[in-house]
């Protein structure tokens, strides 16, 4: 199974259509959103690019292929624009033998060094996006803790990002 996995698009059309470009260009099975899809939230800048109508038009073209989990910036009214479900606030997976456990990471999860995740089998994967910061690394319970940068609004030194999953592995893909 191929995934692309990404999360914090914020409303910016232009990193929303990179992203889907990159989708097109690497063709996965799925494409997983770890949220914050529409609105820029009142702690970040208005995005050059903002048009969250042209975003939700954009991703619900892709609809059939998008698994997707709530941000802390995605509400009942993104839902409305969008065909294809948002508001769950975790989902679950089962990928090539592994349990994997997909949230925003505003909640739970966010930070690579804490012990705050739900109980998982050593050897599962948590996804999660919200710092806009990319990590690739096991916790010191065994999870595979995985964050796929922001689309939009890198930080931490980072660069507009996602991940690809294939073949066992993540990689870092730039925007």
């Amino acid at each position: 199974m191929k995934i692309l996995i990404a999360s914090d698009i914020h409303g910016d059309a232009q990193s929303c259509a990179s992203l889907l470009a990159l989708f097109d260009a690497h063709r996965p099975d799925l494409l997983l959103l770890l949220g914050d899809l529409l609105y820029h939230g009142p702690r970040n800048p208005i995005p050059e690019h903002y048009d969250p109508q042209k975003v939700a038009s954009l991703l619900s073209e892709y609809a059939p292929r998008i698994l997707c989990v709530r941000g802390n910036c995605d509400g009942e009214v993104d839902q409305m624009m969008l065909r294809f479900p948002i508001l769950s606030e975790t989902a679950m997976l089962f990928v090539d033998g592994k349990l994997w456990m997909a949230a925003h990471g505003h909640r739970t999860g966010a930070n690579p060094t804490e012990n705050d995740l739900p109980p998982l089998p050593e050897g599962s994967v948590f996804l999660s996006g919200h710092t806009h910061v990319p990590v690739n690394q096991k916790d010191q319970n065994g999870i595979l803790r995985i964050n796929p940068g922001s689309v939009t609004f890198p930080k931490g030194g980072s660069q507009k990002s996602c991940m690809l999953y294939e073949n066992g592995s993540f990689t870092l893909v730039h925007i």
